[in-house]
């Protein structure tokens, strides 16, 4: 009787400790995932928090500089400079070339389109971020600049929406998170292994959840 209890005591046992082996990347993809999302409520925090001191301390000077340069590479460099000081960019390390951000569905951004970024800069934590100038015009309603965060840097998944989110810079100083204004259904849509999960950064802000 005592072997026969041992028998199935043991198969019990194997039954748990494969069905904890199945969920177990599941739960671990699940926390890391969290960890990153967490990270990101932070990262934006901050961001907020750097653009407000900023426009108490911007001076005509820059406002000036920002009016009288000539291209779209002078204006990243001028809002580099205003950004490094507080997420201590640092361009004397180069990001390697082999490192490519890819969207949530696996794609990647192709050099012209809207979330291609042309340079990536090493912060504080081993971080990377991606400036880039998307003014159209000078108006309040539209963005000027859209700043990337790579929370884990080139650790992998390098993927938005996974450990990448963004910001929109206005040109009064304010920051969104890239999808604000989109519809709840749209931001699942996007949000999601078939989206590019761009607007995961806005998704996530207010409390909705991701998906595997």
């Amino acid at each position: 009787m005592r072997r026969y209890w041992k028998v199935e005591h043991t198969i019990v046992l194997f039954v748990i400790i494969g069905i904890a082996l199945l969920l177990m990347p599941f739960s671990l993809t699940n926390t890391r995932q969290a960890n990153f999302i967490s990270k990101w409520n932070e990262r934006y925090n901050k961001a907020d928090y750097m653009f407000q001191v900023i426009r108490t301390h911007i001076t005509d000077d820059i406002i000036k500089s920002f009016e009288n340069a000539k291209d779209s590479d002078e204006r990243t460099k001028l809002m580099l400079q205003l950004i490094k000081p507080y997420l201590r960019v640092n361009t004397g390390k180069s990001v390697p070339r082999q490192y490519r951000p890819k969207y949530m569905n696996k794609a990647r951004p192709f050099k012209g389109q809207l979330y291609y970024f042309d340079e990536f800069y090493f912060t504080e934590n081993n971080g990377i971020v991606g400036i880039k100038d998307i003014e159209t015009s000078i108006s309040d309603n539209n963005p000027d600049f859209m700043l990337m965060f790579d929370i884990n840097g080139l650790l992998p998944p390098n993927r938005w929406g996974k450990d990448i989110f963004g910001i929109n810079i206005y040109h009064d100083g304010k920051i969104e998170p890239l999808g604000y204004g989109m519809s709840m259904d749209e931001l699942k849509k996007d949000c999601s292994h078939t989206g590019t999960g761009v607007s995961c950064s806005y998704y996530y802000k207010i409390g909705g959840g991701f998906e595997e």
